[in-house]
């Protein structure tokens, strides 16, 4: 009797664990391979630097991701172990508390730059603008 209640207790104080591993698999097997495993090359960064400028990103997030009024700063997402890069890139295509989703207008090679940019070890700088011709010139 003393083993067979042993047994329960261990199974009772196993399943909930295995219950938290759930949203991941589930996050793992909704999302694209490539932008689960994320693109990690500097080419990959410099582009998602770019985009970050480009589409708007730095506009709530602040340049470079130091935050702003509108959205918290992603300076220290890399080391951050709740925000794993599946995250990151449900939160890009689905939105999420104040940020809009991403998904309709980005694509998934554009999502898994961004991905990398703001995971970076290093954040690339990214080029600046071309130089515009005032109007009337």
């Amino acid at each position: 009797m003393r083993a067979a209640s042993n047994a329960k207790i261990f199974h009772v104080r196993t399943r909930p664990r295995s219950l938290a591993f759930f949203p991941a698999i589930l996050l793992f097997t909704l999302l694209p391979a490539h932008l689960v495993l994320a693109s990690k090359t500097k080419a990959d960064e410099q582009a998602g630097a770019i985009l970050f400028r480009d589409t708007g990103c730095a506009h709530c997030h602040g340049v470079g991701g130091i935050g702003g009024k509108k959205a918290p700063s992603l300076v220290g997402i890399r080391a951050d172990k709740n925000w794993p890069p599946p995250k990151i890139t449900s939160q890009i295509l689905n939105g999420g508390q104040k940020m809009p989703p991403f998904g309709d207008s980005l694509t998934d090679p554009q999502i898994a730059q961004l991905v990398a940019y703001v995971r970076a070890k290093k954040r690339p700088i990214p080029p600046p603008l071309p130089a515009q011709n005032p109007p009337g010139q």
